[in-house]
């Protein structure tokens, strides 16, 4: 059975897109290695005839293939003739051009995540804070920029106060990355609204990432008390608050339906030997599936045979077409 995509079929390359007639041995293509996309090189094209082929028509996308194609599934590599009712592996293609960030994890990450949590926005494509206080603005601008390397300053905005039915004078940090924006759902169960979002386990790598996390949270949302070594945390969303004194071995009784909790967090709560580590990735997931709808044979027509072609790649086996996950048969 053939396999190979069609001349005019357009492959994913670092940089943008090509028709496949056009990939040449040096190319570099983007590919996926588990959930994350990452560059392959062509060693060896080859090209060859065929009189049939067929179109995937994928959720809002078809591409045209040998019979033969392996399409990747969760269940493994299927060819693109038996592809029909499958959930195909893809990635947007309009993301494999954005920058891709080093997160780092420490004491700067936690805060930032936790300061996030509190009293920030995650965009589409982008992650800020407004917040009163000129300090702690700027200890957010500080850490965003050393766990991630995303350039943060801040900016006088102006906010308004439903208690005192003005305007008050305030800070803005603001970063424009799709990929911290996509990482930061990811972190609170892919909904990173205040009373929707999860807690962000990510943040219980390591202990001082978790502290900077609670210092930046409890920044946000809470406050020091003056007369004990503690602080509390107040918050609406209950699920969050009941998990995080879970981690930290603290009693917590959430309030009746519609009234904010508080949770107190003491400066011995290590103590209590309750902190376990996890390690949860930090890059956002860049794999999606798709469901293949329908695939239809389709033959040349009149004397002229479609050209496949196929490529051999090092590191990785697979390449995109039109974003989805595709590979050498035979």
């Amino acid at each position: 059975m053939a396999y190979g995509v069609t001349s005019k079929q357009l492959v994913s390359v670092v940089g943008g897109c090509r028709q496949a007639r056009h990939i040449e041995v040096g190319s570099k293509l983007w590919s996926l290695d588990g959930t994350r996309t990452v560059h392959t090189t062509v060693v060896e094209v080859t090209g060859v005839k065929a009189r049939e082929v067929v179109d995937v028509v994928a959720d809002r996308v078809t591409f045209t293939v040998a019979a033969g194609q392996e399409l990747s599934t969760p269940d493994g590599w299927v060819t693109a003739v038996r592809a029909s009712g499958a959930m195909l592996a893809r990635t947007h293609t309009k993301k494999l051009c954005r920058e891709r960030l080093t997160i780092r994890p420490g004491y700067d990450f936690g805060y930032f995540v936790g300061a996030t949590c509190a009293d920030g926005t995650v965009g589409k494509n982008y992650v800020s804070l407004v917040v009163n206080e000129q300090d702690f603005a700027g200890r957010y601008a500080d850490c965003l920029t050393r766990s991630t390397g995303l350039a943060a300053r801040l900016e006088p905005v102006t906010r308004p106060s439903g208690y005192l039915k003005r305007d008050l004078p305030g800070f803005r940090v603001r970063v424009v990355s799709s990929y911290l924006a996509d990482a930061m759902r990811q972190y609170a169960g892919g909904d990173a609204h205040h009373m929707r979002q999860k807690f962000p386990r990510v943040v219980l790598r390591d202990i001082d990432t978790f502290e900077g996390f609670l210092d930046g949270y409890i920044e946000g949302d809470g406050f020091r008390h003056k007369k004990w070594d503690g602080r509390t945390v107040v918050s609406a969303n209950v699920p969050f608050l009941a998990e995080l004194a879970r981690i930290i071995g603290a009693r917590f009784t959430p309030q009746p339906r519609g009234r904010t909790s508080a949770l107190v967090v003491t400066d011995r709560w290590q103590r209590r030997g309750t902190f376990q580590p996890e390690h949860h990735p930090l890059e956002p997931d860049e794999i999606t599936w798709a469901h293949v709808r329908d695939v239809r044979p389709r033959r040349a027509e009149g004397a002229k045979p479609f050209t496949l072609y196929s490529y051999r790649l090092d590191p990785y086996p697979g390449f995109l077409v039109n974003g989805y996950l595709v590979r050498q048969g035979g």
